[in-house]
């Protein structure tokens, strides 16, 4: 099984953040993909086709599972789209938000997120998520 992780990539800390979900999803054994890691990040305008070709049409290609971080004022355009393209494409996702309590994040995830996916708000929380679905 193969998981997206997709959160915000702009501070060495989301980036840290997003390393500690990839390792505790291989160490339950699965295979990730990780944009920052896989593809890289963009420095101008000139990598935004990589960017776009890596993150998306590669990075999606055999995904069974996106997990999101949702941390901060609000989730960032890329996770937008990618939840939102994930499932458009029937792949679903688990939202992981830590900062806040989930009944206090309306105004920073939106109905349409909240709705979308079931949301942990600890790490514990994902590895437990991830283990019921772990094939």
């Amino acid at each position: 099984m193969k998981i997206y992780i997709a959160g915000k990539l702009e501070t060495e800390f989301e980036r840290k953040m997003l390393d500690k979900v990839d390792t505790l999803c291989k160490s339950l054994g699965f295979k990730t993909f990780l944009p920052h890691r896989d593809v890289g990040l963009a420095k101008d305008m000139n990598d935004t086709e990589k960017i776009f070709n890596g993150d998306i049409k590669e990075g999606f290609k055999g995904c069974n599972l996106v997990v999101a971080l949702l941390d901060g004022l609000n989730v960032g355009a890329g996770t937008a789209w990618e939840l939102g393209y994930a499932y458009a494409k029937g792949i679903p996702a688990i939202g992981l938000k830590t900062d806040e309590p989930i009944e206090d994040a309306l105004d920073t995830l939106s109905s349409i997120l909240i709705e979308s996916m079931p949301i942990v708000t600890s790490f514990d929380e994902l590895e437990k998520e991830l283990i019921k679905r772990r094939k």
